[in-house]
């Protein structure tokens, strides 16, 4: 019998994540890091958008980008479009279509600038994998860019056993999902107890175990316990996206553009051997056994000149994430961790470090030019995969969007009165998502609402839901006791994370 969950979990809501590779400046940044030209994106598709918040974040980011998402989960849309409403976000849009249902769907655009899905293509079946390959071919414009993330072979070979294991448990226990999801990890635990030859043989697979064990159970079903779920090698998933006329432009995740942090000298000039770029990046793949890929790919390939290139790149902004004085002068690839120049890191981190600017203005220091081109883009592609430097929407309308986000971060921070569900804030800056927990949320919405003591306005929304503080893994029982360790958090948000929010238009 046919249901319309096709044999997806959909009696379990999916996590209220944030994923930063859906953000449309940086997947453009992707293909900028690349030499590709691309178009300013004013229609966005995120196809299976879960519980639609990066959706509703990129949205109210974005007021100038359409937003159009489906998940076939109505209890999920139905939160989405709830969202949106609280936030004022008339420009996103769900459905609760399945993907077939979707292209027809007669309110969409005709066609999409980015389209984008996280993680979707490995839980799927192979009839819905072609739903969204026919999606993509009628819905991406020429010089449209898809983002698109997938569990990766040679990476899971060793641990499917280990998923197939458990999901097979999982399908002779009855009740909830979560209840079958937990039921199947205490079986594994007594057959790594038994100390069969896989676990002896496969030395990955028992950490990785152990990971799961620690994982909210909600994520473990909806990314491991689906009827359909399939790691791909890189080189079927370009296969199978040729039939959308779609080109490899490279990977969301920028380190994995940096050969030094993910390779070793011989397994570069193995890499450089190979004429063929689809089967290199598939080799390359075994080097660092890759789990899982973040590609963007593009229909229509047109590069950049020299020239243009460099304009291009002139024009790009960039701010801090992360505190000046907490960016570590490290990275870490495929290699372990590598350390960063600070003669050439130090400069360009301080540049950044009073607010968003464009490369054209950090080049004024002599420090910076002195640098070299190639030095530069590098430094800049390091720090914006490691996450600490974000690149930026142009200032211009940056104030509309201040008025956007500002009503869709207000929204978010009273939900935190209740929940720690959503743990991101949109950013006009950006155009994306940054992370922002549940008291640093409570100690802006005090603020917001002139509050004099935020220590002492969050203790009472806590005390009102009989929750309490933890320090060093035990509840703090005193009133007093939980208002002092708030008003050490605070002092800890209001000096290392405030400032950034600041800069990034939050706060």
């Amino acid at each position: 019998m046919t249901t319309w969950t096709s044999g997806y979990v959909a009696d379990l809501d999916y996590t209220h994540g944030f994923y930063r590779e859906l953000t449309p400046e940086l997947i453009r940044f992707v293909a900028l890091a690349k030499g590709v030209q691309t178009r300013t994106s004013i229609t966005y598709c995120e196809l299976g958008c879960g519980q639609g918040f990066s959706a509703n974040i990129i949205a109210a980011a974005n007021p100038h980008v359409q937003v159009y998402a489906n998940d076939f989960n109505p209890v999920q849309v139905s939160g989405a479009n709830v969202l949106a409403s609280e936030a004022g976000a008339s420009n996103a849009h769900f459905f609760d279509h399945a993907f077939e249902e979707f292209a027809a769907e007669p309110s969409l655009p005709d066609q999409f600038d980015v389209i984008a899905l996280h993680g979707i293509y490995s839980w799927i079946s192979p009839q819905n994998r072609q739903h969204i390959v026919d999606f993509v071919k009628r819905k991406l414009k020429v010089s449209g860019l898809l983002y698109i993330s997938y569990n990766t072979l040679p990476g899971w070979a060793a641990a499917m056993p280990l998923r197939r294991l458990m999901v097979d448990h999982a399908g002779t226990t009855a009740g909830p999902v979560t209840t079958r999801v937990e039921a199947a990890i205490s079986f594994t635990e007594k057959v790594i107890a038994a100390q069969p030859a896989y676990f002896a043989q496969s030395p990955t697979v028992g950490p990785r175990f152990e990971k799961f064990k620690g994982m909210s159970r909600n994520y473990l079903a909806h990314e491991y316990f689906n009827r359909d779920w399939t790691p791909f090698y890189f080189g079927d998933v370009v296969a199978e996206l040729s039939e959308a006329k779609l080109t490899f432009v490279g990977s969301a995740n920028l380190l994995d553009h940096i050969d030094a942090v993910n390779l070793s000298e011989e397994q570069q000039k193995l890499l450089a051997e190979s004429g063929d770029p689809i089967r290199r990046e598939g080799l390359r793949d075994y080097m660092i056994n890759q789990q899982f890929r973040r590609d963007v790919f593009i229909k229509g390939v047109l590069s950049h000149s020299v020239m243009s290139a460099r304009e291009a790149w002139l024009e790009m902004r960039f701010a801090l994430s992360t505190l000046r004085a907490d960016v570590p002068l490290t990275v870490t690839g495929a290699r372990g961790e590598a350390n960063l120049q600070a003669d050439v890191y130090g400069p360009i981190l301080d540049a950044f470090a009073q607010g968003p600017v464009s490369v054209r203005q950090a080049l004024s220091d002599q420090k910076i030019a002195d640098l070299g081109w190639a030095k530069l883009m590098q430094a800049l592609a390091v720090l914006v995969g490691s996450g600490h430097l974000q690149p930026c929407l142009s200032s211009k309308e940056e104030g509309k969007r201040r008025e956007r986000t500002k009503a869709f971060n207000m929204a978010v921070c009273n939900r935190a009165k209740s929940s720690a569900d959503l743990s991101f804030l949109a950013s006009p800056v950006t155009g994306g998502g940054i992370q922002v927990d549940r008291f640093q949320q409570l100690f802006l919405l005090a603020r917001a609402q002139k509050e004099s003591d935020p220590a002492t306005f969050v203790w009472n929304i806590l005390k009102a839901q009989d929750q309490r503080l933890i320090r060093d893994g035990k509840p703090l029982d005193s009133p007093d006791d939980n208002i002092a360790e708030l008003k050490e958090r605070l002092s800890v948000f209001d000096e290392k994370r405030l400032p950034v929010l600041k800069q990034l238009g939050i706060a």
